[in-house]
């Protein structure tokens, strides 16, 4: 069931140094999202705040609210690996266990939940191999290691394994930056497939990408060099690329700066 996000007036530190200043940004479901700006900008801290993996970071805290569906995240009473459940995430770089099986990796969230039941296991599995459009690729070597598959099908092995979870929302740090451009068409026609049922926040370097996979697009950057991240502008993606409103904008997406 994908949710909606709001972040509400958020400010991310590391110990006492302030990453990102004051951000405000609602996040549509059934929608891609993406954010985009130079290195350093915060783009990725914000997209680690969403389902609170920056916190694996000794001394980072944040300030403000993240809400899913109307709910805080950051509560007092909610369970931070209840939110990873939630919210998935797949990162730059494939990250599978690469000794574990095809179909180990996939369910892996499932058996740490305690689901030991192998029909249900085997009917996830193939569930969402077909979600990530791999399932015709593995379907005959689903107990070879994970390990052993292209860069590009490692990475949608990953997408399998964050939606075998059933999660609200899917966010991707970069997920096509270590891949070929075949894979990169791959993953980014999957995206388009995911949206119908999940919310997906993509932060990209790329701009065609972002222009390509989302529906509205988050602009950041430094306020000054050494200063928080900041979002400068939110809109339709159509509208950020065509007509943006703040030149800063205008000037990152032309190639002028960043």
């Amino acid at each position: 069931m994908a949710k909606r996000i709001d972040i509400k007036d958020l400010d991310i530190y590391y110990g006492s140094f302030q990453a990102v200043q004051s951000v405000s940004l609602a996040v549509p479901p059934r929608n891609v999202t993406a954010l985009i700006g130079p290195s350093g900008c915060g783009k990725s801290t914000v997209l680690r705040s969403l389902n609170r993996m920056h916190e694996v970071t000794p001394g980072a805290r944040v300030e403000g609210s993240v809400l899913l569906d109307g709910e805080d995240i950051y509560g007092s009473q909610v369970d931070a690996v209840g939110v990873r459940r939630t919210i998935g995430m797949v990162f730059q770089r494939p990250n599978p266990f690469p000794t574990m099986s095809i179909k180990d990796n996939v369910v892996a969230g499932l058996k740490l939940q305690g689901e030991r039941n192998k029909k249900q296991l085997d009917e996830v599995a193939e569930r969402s191999l077909r979600g990530a459009n791999l399932w015709n690729e593995v379907k005959d070597r689903l107990d070879k290691p994970g390990g052993g598959l292209s860069g590009g099908q490692q990475q949608r092995l990953c997408i399998a394994r964050a939606i075998a979870v059933s999660p609200d929302v899917l966010l991707m740090d970069e997920p096509c930056s270590a891949l070929d451009p075949i894979s990169t068409l791959a993953i980014e026609d999957l995206i388009s497939e995911l949206k119908k049922d999940y919310t997906i926040v993509i932060v990209t370097h790329n701009m065609q990408q972002a222009a390509r996979v989302s529906d509205q697009t988050a602009f950041f950057n430094l306020a000054a060099t050494g200063q928080p991240g900041k979002l400068i502008e939110v809109n339709d993606t159509e509208k950020i690329f065509s007509n943006p409103d703040v030149k800063a904008t205008e000037d990152y997406i032309s190639g002028r700066f960043g």
